[in-house]
């Protein structure tokens, strides 16, 4: 019983024709090097989806032209900066920057009394409204009002914050964690 021949022995022969037509689309022999070294690829691990019996040629020629316009509309969106002069005026604030203030709020947080963790975590971190806030400690809406108040000047006084500034507001996600990590429930 003789087996059908594999159609990735074919391959080969299409190469002089894949890379002339390759070269008239890029019109850089190294791009379409690159290209047509992609469309053998992509054929290769592609060869079931080839119908055997038709144009091999065909069919490589297509993936190497849709390869070749996939990469130029990716291209469009791309910002050349061979020079570096993009990068250059790129910048991001250090992470250690935010661990090392994200460090310092958790240890001025832990030195509030549990009933300034839990109006903090119940009105700034989890967005209650003070009346939410009275109903669920069973306080008055003034008295919540008030730790609040109370709590956020001890986080500003804890944290060298000049006075207006509001420790809670702007919390990112990992100060809210703390925050609800803290173990402090409503009553």
């Amino acid at each position: 019983m003789s087996s059908a021949p594999d159609p990735r022995d074919e391959l080969p022969e299409h190469l002089p024709a894949l890379r002339a037509f390759a070269i008239s689309l890029c019109g850089d022999v190294s791009t379409a090097d690159d290209l047509v070294q992609d469309t053998i690829v992509k054929a290769w691990t592609n060869i079931e989806k080839f119908a055997v019996g038709t144009n091999m040629r065909a069919w490589l020629f297509t993936i190497l032209r849709n390869t070749f316009f996939s990469i130029r509309r990716k291209r469009k969106r791309e910002v050349a900066d061979s020079d570096g002069v993009h990068a250059g005026r790129l910048c991001e604030k250090p992470a250690h920057d935010g661990r090392l203030a994200f460090n310092d709020f958790r240890r001025a947080f832990d030195q509030l009394s549990a009933e300034h963790r839990e109006v903090l975590i119940l009105a700034g971190a989890s967005g209650f409204s003070y009346e939410d806030v009275a109903e669920m400690t069973g306080v008055a809406v003034g008295t919540v009002k008030s730790r609040v108040n109370r709590a956020r000047a001890r986080l500003c006084d804890l944290l060298g914050l000049a006075d207006g500034e509001d420790p809670i507001s702007g919390a990112d996600a990992a100060t809210i964690a703390v925050v609800g990590a803290s173990g402090v429930r409503a009553a």
